[in-house]
């Protein structure tokens, strides 16, 4: 992929340049090195997708469900073939290291297009009702989609592809900081056969290109995975001309351990996932509640697990930890470990600074705090870092009650030996999602939050129905 590739923008089924001419570098994390250059599109690229979006819904809206799987399947034989392609750029623009950039990042694209082929075909266009009605479901039309840069293809499969499996046409804006995988997936669209206009893609900023595709009158969806702020923001753009708004926001998941778990395993496999994806995760359990019994336990186990964590080039194969995504989030993490300590909590391990070895590239060391308070700044905000937060609790009702002591509730998650416990304690969590034991998501479940961690589902027939209207045939 040359570096002019980068600054066309996908509209109309043709790659054109672009209306503005202000320039982004894009820059590989791990070397700092620039790797290519896009333009950041205007309000005037915004309408020129979205003219294209609505001229091509009129025609896409009316394909058959045949039709339509028949271009999800061959979008699947497309995607599969550029896997590897998809995993290595996102390697390169995020730092995703390359064995979970295949099995995880790029996996997300046949493996979320594999659920929403099968909710599609088991789902119904027209049904009756129990009062004899006919209710039909319909495209609700042009979407706007926005994505972020720490998950790329995984949150573009879960917008774009329901948006056309539903007989939507869509503007794509990803994050202006992963613009490589993006294009490839254009790629794979194009090649698959959609109809010109069917997808399109813009790069931009969100400020700019975010907020004209959110204000715009010709969208009637807009589906956004960012941070709290930011979908505050595309909902009040969006709010004057009423459309439809979808948000995964963010999150501070809490990890609740009891003393009856199996210890060793729990905690250290708690402390992994809170450091995958280099702690880049909404979802992460960043908050790990101990059971008091089991406290100075758990502590020493964390400890061994965060420094026994390899961080390192992404571009090697292996389990392994590799930079932030730039500049920007190194500072930011920085400066919240720095808070961290201010304020009183305990470093187990890590802590400021980057790793020994690795003075290039933005690179943080695996930390643990202890003793954190639920009113800490590292145990309230969003770190989006490899940094675990533990505190003990003394009963169950105390665990709930700090797990739940959040704005956010996009996860949770419980580590117990008690099966009735696990149903119990995850019964009054207030979380979209309560992880049990290790348990993961799976392709074709719901994804969503409660509170300020968004509105709506994507995933699976939730998913689907996101981006569909319902109409009542009501007959004499």
């Amino acid at each position: 992929m040359s570096d002019r590739d980068l600054r066309a923008f996908f509209i109309g089924g043709e790659w054109v340049q672009p209306d503005s001419t202000a320039e982004f570098p894009v820059l590989n994390p791990a070397t700092e090195a620039r790797i290519g250059t896009i333009v950041l599109g205007n309000e005037a690229d915004v309408n020129r997708a979205v003219a294209a979006a609505a001229a091509a819904f009129e025609g896409y809206s009316r394909t058959t469900k045949a039709e339509r799987l028949a271009l999800l399947k061959r979008l699947l034989a497309e995607s599969a073939a550029r896997l590897e392609d998809l995993a290595r750029a996102m390697t390169a623009e995020m730092g995703a290291p390359i064995t979970m950039s295949r099995e995880a990042q790029a996996d997300a694209a046949v493996g979320h297009l594999k659920a929403f082929i099968e909710a599609l075909e088991k789902q119904e266009e027209r049904e009756t009702l129990p009062n004899g009605e006919i209710l039909v479901r319909e495209p609700i039309g042009v979407c706007g989609l926005i994505t972020p840069w720490n998950w790329p293809i995984y949150q573009i499969a879960l917008k774009v592809i329901p948006a056309l499996a539903a007989g939507c046409t869509c503007v794509l804006k990803p994050s202006e900081h992963t613009p490589l995988s993006a294009v490839l997936y254009a790629e794979i669209i194009d090649a698959a056969g959609f109809p010109p206009g069917a997808f399109n893609l813009i790069q931009g900023e969100g400020p700019v290109a975010g907020a004209a595709l959110s204000r715009h009158p010709d969208v009637q969806m807009m589906s956004f995975t960012g941070s709290t702020q930011a979908g505050v923001a595309v909902t009040k753009d969006a709010a004057d001309t009423v459309k439809r708004v979808t948000l995964e926001l963010g999150g501070k998941s809490p990890n609740l351990v009891f003393a009856d778990c199996d210890l060793e395993e729990r905690v250290a496999n708690s402390v992994m996932e809170c450091f995958y994806n280099t702690g880049q995760s909404c979802d992460a359990p960043t908050r790990m509640l101990v059971e008091r019994g089991c406290y100075e336990e758990a502590k020493a186990i964390a400890k061994a697990a965060a420094e026994a964590t390899v961080v390192g080039d992404p571009g090697e194969e292996g389990e392994r930890l590799g930079p932030l995504f730039d500049r920007i989030q190194f500072d930011r993490v920085q400066a919240l470990i720095r808070t961290g300590i201010e304020e009183g909590a305990t470093l187990l391990t890590g802590g400021p600074g980057r790793p020994e070895g690795l003075e290039t590239g933005w690179y943080v060391r695996p930390t643990v705090f202890c003793d954190v308070r639920n009113d800490m700044t590292i145990a309230r905000r969003e770190i989006f870092g490899p940094v675990l937060a533990m505190m003990p609790f003394d009963d169950e009702d105390e665990a709930v009650a700090i797990a739940n002591d959040t704005p956010y509730g996009l996860a949770a998650f419980v580590q117990t030996g008690d099966a009735k416990r696990a149903e119990r304690v995850a019964a009054r969590l207030r979380a979209g999602a309560v992880h049990i034991n290790g348990g993961v998501y799976q392709y074709g479940s719901p994804f969503g939050g409660y509170k300020q961690s968004g509105v709506g589902r994507e995933g699976g027939i939730w998913g689907l129905e996101d981006y569909q209207e319902t109409k009542i045939l009501h007959f004499p």
